[in-house]
């Protein structure tokens, strides 16, 4: 991420970062991606991560071709305690990228 031309770089802090969530079909649409992400979150507050960082896109209240729902949902992000923090250049299924965050330690 720390070379890429469509998301930005927030800060310096050494957030984790979720790529992608692969869900096999049959499993989507059952909750899978929420439990892999509440064992990231899980996992980086047990390694002492400043916190978590993610890219997905907002679906407007609409739906979204699972072909393009792998970057995640931020209403999904949102559930987990992350904050939208600034949006992006980047597109995915003709919808903006934005980041979001779940900062465990302050910031100083």
């Amino acid at each position: 991420m720390a070379n890429s031309r469509t998301i930005p770089a927030v800060d310096d802090r050494p957030v984790w970062v979720i790529g992608c969530f692969r869900v096999r079909v049959g499993f989507r649409r059952q909750g899978v991606a929420a439990a892999l992400l509440d064992g990231v979150v899980s996992a980086a507050l047990a390694a002492g991560a400043p916190g978590v960082e993610a890219y997905p896109i907002d679906p407007g209240g609409g739906r979204v071709d699972v072909g393009f729902a792998y970057i995640g949902l931020v209403p999904m992000f949102e559930r987990a305690g992350f904050e939208q923090v600034a949006t992006t250049s980047g597109h995915s299924a003709g919808r903006t990228r934005v980041i979001v965050r779940r900062m465990f330690q302050p910031t100083a």
